[in-house]
């Protein structure tokens, strides 16, 4: 199949993005030809795979969604593809995938997580009103949607009333070599010396973009009132309000903040427990990779890397994330040394169920449906 894929950026900063190279790579060494359409190409497109890059505003963010909204269809139309595959809000495709759910209901959650002036301004934000806008249209066209998580899915026929038939669920990978127990051994030791962690203290990670929507707030309630003595909470990822984060916890060696990193497989090496209280996530890349490392992981219900893990390591799934007494009760009991390797077992147990080469069964299955679908209605 001549396959074209859609986002605005080609790079590996987010988990979409992560994914998108994943999923062109894999289905360019089944076969395919794969054409990638995007405004920005951060990293070199993969080796044997057409870049495209789409005109279009950069600045401010709202001209940028919209003129990749239209230009993105327009410059696919012309290649004559198979079938489109959209990882971004564009208003045709074949096949859109969400990697975050109906952008909707992601306003709504945060409008309830904040001040007054939160609120207005997600209330008024002509960005997000047009991104609303757009995915109304595009989820209406008719078209398949891949929901990473089966909340995504319902979410998706809850808000808009979709049909359950045009919605298949379809997990992410992980990398197992990458994202390995042994790593702890040379790696998360090395690492733990060089961030000046006692090799014996327990080490909570979250992993994240974009602080307050992942729930960082929630955790750093804890350390603030020293709930957590002898802890220490290792922050990896970017946030526009990281320096001032920096800055606000200097003084305490407990909360260390290191930013976005590229070899995050070894800040996971030096970890014991991943904690995600977000408010809004659908799939949770950090999740399964967490589980990877062997991990336990404390994190909201819905998640789509947690959907089907069972036994202790249930327990660390969140009832009410608001409530902080909840959150330090999970926390402990998932750090419980008697407990671990129970745990860690578990963790990695479960996330050897999710390959990559499951993935790409799963999206190029789908990839062919959409394609004989199309030459049916044209050939009518």
């Amino acid at each position: 199949m001549k396959i074209a894929l859609a986002h605005k950026r080609l790079e590996f900063r987010g988990g979409t993005e992560r994914v998108l190279y994943r999923t062109a790579e894999g289905l360019r060494d089944r076969g395919h030809e794969v054409h990638l359409f995007c405004q920005q190409f951060r990293i070199p497109v993969p080796h044997g795979i057409w870049g495209h890059r789409v005109p279009g505003l950069s600045r401010p963010r709202s001209a940028r969604a919209f003129t990749f909204a239209i230009f993105a269809p327009k410059m696919i139309a012309k290649h004559n593809c198979d079938v489109v595959m959209s990882f971004d809000r564009i208003f045709t495709q074949d096949i859109f995938r969400s990697g975050g759910g109906p952008r909707k209901l992601l306003l709504e959650k945060m409008k309830n997580h904040g001040g007054i002036f939160r609120k207005l301004w997600y209330s008024i934000s002509l960005y997000h009103r047009l991104v609303v806008s757009i995915e109304n249209l595009q989820v209406r066209d008719g078209g398949r949607i891949i929901a990473v998580c089966d909340q995504t899915k319902r979410e998706f026929i809850e808000v808009y009333g979709i049909p359950e038939e045009r919605i298949v669920v379809i997990h992410n990978g992980v990398d197992a070599r990458r994202f390995n127990p042994q790593r702890r051994l040379h790696e998360g030791k090395k690492l733990r010396a060089e961030l000046k962690i006692p090799g014996d203290a327990p080490v909570v990670l979250f992993v994240g973009t974009g602080f307050r929507r992942k729930g960082l707030h929630r955790l750093l309630d804890l350390w603030d009132r020293r709930e957590l003595p002898g802890v220490y909470l290792l922050v990896v990822g970017n946030d526009s309000r990281l320096s001032s984060y920096r800055n606000q916890w200097s003084r305490r060696k407990e909360v260390v903040f290191v930013g976005p990193q590229e070899k995050v497989e070894e800040y996971y090496a030096c970890a014991d427990l991943l904690v995600l209280p977000a408010i809004q996530e659908a799939f949770g890349n950090v999740v399964l990779e967490a589980l990877s490392s062997g991990l336990p992981v404390v994190t909201v219900a819905g998640v789509g890397a947690m959907d089907h893990v069972n036994g202790a390591l249930s327990e660390g799934i969140l009832c009410n994330p608001d409530d902080p007494a909840e959150l330090k009760a999970k926390i402990l009991k998932m750090l419980d040394r008697v407990h671990w390797p129970l745990l860690a077992r578990e963790a990695r147990e479960t996330a050897e169920k999710h390959t990559w080469d499951a993935y790409l069964d799963r999206v190029e299955q789908t990839l062919l449906e959409c394609r004989r679908q199309s030459t049916l209605r044209h050939s009518s």
